[in-house]
């Protein structure tokens, strides 16, 4: 029986590499996507190539028994699925007086209430295993400009360590916290070096620093219910 993981939101950016060292250490992979079927269809080729199953699943994250159903399927695909990366998230940029319900229910849906419904299928079906969940740098700060989408990296923070709690010793539960990694879609050319002046290691990171980070708490069989930030000292500021 062969190691599975699901990576959410894993057709691109930090998702697709995610997905691709997973599958180099060893890993089947399901790969999760909503709107990006063309992406998920090539990255599910070159894991392919790489030597190891990989299956595509259409889910939007918004819905929950979607998201339980899909859980049911990859299972039911996947004998050895022992990996969940809630990787999957909205950024989008508002204050108090610019957010209506929209987006707040938006952001809530699919950046805490889809991980936290993932975890419990997991546990449920699973029973052992780990789980990575991907947080921001911006936990560590009161950023009112982007208001609801940190109230949901904070809370899927105090997630990670109670699920950490709660679902041990079967079950390690850890997270990511991303600093100035990939800009935002539609950024101007420059936006990361721009921004790395005001952090301690005055440079921006690599798709690989997280990938490293993600590995070792997978690998590290006595970590549970921790945070790294990998963000150039970011969070020290």
């Amino acid at each position: 029986m062969e190691p599975a993981a699901l990576v959410t939101g894993g057709a691109k950016r930090l998702g697709r590499a995610i997905s691709l060292a997973l599958a180099r250490d060893g890993y089947d992979v399901a790969v999760h996507y909503n709107h990006s079927a063309e992406a998920a269809e090539q990255l599910a080729e070159e894991i392919r190539r790489l030597g190891r199953r990989c299956e595509t699943f259409r889910c939007e994250l918004s819905d929950t028994s979607a998201v339980e159903r899909m859980a049911e399927r990859i299972r039911d695909t996947f004998d050895g699925w022992s990996v969940l990366v809630n990787n999957a998230s909205l950024f989008e940029r508002a204050t108090l007086t610019e957010t209506d319900e929209s987006l707040f229910d938006r952001l809530m849906s699919v950046n805490l209430k889809a991980p936290l419904f993932l975890t419990r299928q997991f546990a449920v079906l699973c029973r052992r295993g780990r789980i990575i969940n991907l947080l921001d740098t911006k936990v560590s700060e009161e950023l009112t400009s982007h208001l609801v989408y940190v109230i949901t990296k904070k809370a899927l923070l105090d997630l990670t360590r109670l699920t950490a709690k709660e679902l041990a010793p079967d079950i390690r539960v850890n997270g990511v916290c991303p600093g100035l990694i990939l800009p935002p879609p539609g950024a101007e050319e420059g936006y990361l070096e721009k921004l790395a002046s005001r952090v301690p290691l005055a440079r921006p990171g690599r798709c690989e620093d997280i990938v490293s980070a993600a590995l070792y708490l997978l690998h590290s069989d006595y970590v549970t219910g921790q945070c790294i930030f990998v963000d150039g000292g970011e969070h020290l500021r």
